[in-house]
């Protein structure tokens, strides 16, 4: 605007002299008009740098009208989505006291599989909780939860993520979601607990900087990491600024469908966080592919640690990390798969397992650990669905 400001005083005074004509040059007729031709040609730069710069802003005028669209098409959908009233056998599988802690769109399955993880021995041991998982390894992964959002007939892909560590201003109960599917994927939309995602009401909407690839973001201490479109650049947003804070480079690792899980999506880089903090879940040209975990600083992004395992990134459908250990999930689409594969980052060493996972909806794009609920959280064709881990004592290699 300041530069709009200027070129329309320099038009003013132009026309000026075009008018009264130049006054070092009056009594020089053929000055006068040398004068004039200047000062018309000035005058025709001047509006031509004006119309540029008018239909520029037009431009970007259409730009934030089109984000806008979508942002109220995006919010029409969400409020259309009627809330269905809890049936019957919801009812009866409501525990004692009367809570339903995942809403009415829960399948409340009781019995094994809310029994992981805080009842296990692995976990009943003096100090902090937090750093007691060390110790531990999956042994078991008790049958799901589907939490359904979203439509059934798609089998689109997404992400849902909580902070295990949340700082303000938003609490350790809000959980966001992210639908990443499109080329320009910016929006982040926010739910005060699983209540409100169930109904499908957003308490917050943030539009990113910048655009989203696939489905490897996390969120940690009050930000989100993702990677952004076609790069191997990783960014750090912070919620509390809505700005981003921090921003590198993936030292060679592959991007955009070089590296990615068996099911694609451009999976190549799968950001995760654990009791030990963050991770990053990639392979690189020298590493042929075989999967490479790197460690790396929440605050600036720089790598602290990389392992290269012998397990084929393409070859499994996707992986998380538990207590400093890589799992990975063998197929995203057959309804009883395993956990095939752990490393262990302190050893150096891999090893098949066989612990059986289920894919309720054939179509599991996501699978991410909540190091606070003890959870695995996953997208299985539009339905969030969270698994029940089970720990017990690593064994003697």
């Amino acid at each position: 605007m300041e530069a709009l400001r200027s070129r329309l005083t320099v038009l003013e005074s132009l026309v000026s002299r075009l008018v009264s004509g130049d006054a070092g040059t009056a009594g020089r007729p053929g000055g006068a008009r040398r004068g004039l031709r200047e000062a018309f040609a000035r005058v025709t730069g001047e509006k031509s740098q004006l119309q540029r710069d008018k239909e520029r802003l037009g431009r970007q005028v259409q730009e934030l009208q089109r984000r806008a669209e979508e942002q109220r098409l995006e919010v029409e959908k969400l409020l259309a989505k009627p809330c269905p009233p809890p049936s019957a056998a919801q009812k009866d599988q409501r525990s004692p006291s009367g809570s339903n802690i995942l809403s009415h769109l829960v399948s409340q399955n009781r019995g094994q599989s809310e029994a992981g993880g805080a009842t296990d021995p692995a976990w009943q041991l003096p100090g902090n909780p937090r750093y007691q998982e060390v110790k531990a390894e999956v042994t078991e992964v008790p049958a799901p939860k589907q939490i359904q959002e979203g439509s059934q007939d798609s089998t689109g892909c997404g992400e849902l993520v909580w902070d295990p560590e949340a700082v303000g201003p938003y609490g350790p109960q809000m959980l966001w979601r992210i639908n990443t599917v499109g080329a320009d994927v910016r929006e982040l939309y926010g739910y005060e607990d699983m209540d409100q995602l169930s109904r499908g009401f957003p308490t917050k909407v943030l539009l990113l900087p910048e655009p989203v690839e696939s489905t490897g973001a996390t969120m940690y201490r009050g930000s989100l990491y993702y990677q952004r479109r076609r790069s191997r650049t990783l960014l750090r947003y912070d919620l509390a600024t809505e700005s981003i804070a921090a921003r590198r480079d993936l030292p060679h690792a592959g991007f955009h469908g070089q590296f990615p899980y068996s099911w694609g999506g451009y999976t190549d880089i799968d950001l995760a966080v654990d009791e030990q903090g963050l991770w990053a879940i990639y392979s690189t040209n020298k590493a042929k592919g075989a999967i490479v975990v790197s460690q790396l600083d929440p605050g600036g992004l720089e790598v602290r640690r990389s392992w290269e395992t012998n397990i084929r990134k393409n070859t499994v459908a996707n992986a998380f990390m538990i207590c400093g250990r890589l799992y990975t999930v063998a197929s995203y689409a057959s309804p009883n798969t395993t956990v095939n594969y752990a490393f262990d980052t302190a050893t150096g060493e891999s090893r098949s397992i066989a612990v059986p996972i289920r894919n309720s909806y054939r179509y599991n794009s996501m699978v991410d650990y909540n190091p606070v609920q003890r959870k695995l959280f996953s997208w299985d064709n539009f339905h969030m669905v969270s698994y029940a881990v089970r720990l017990g004592k690593p064994e003697a290699n």
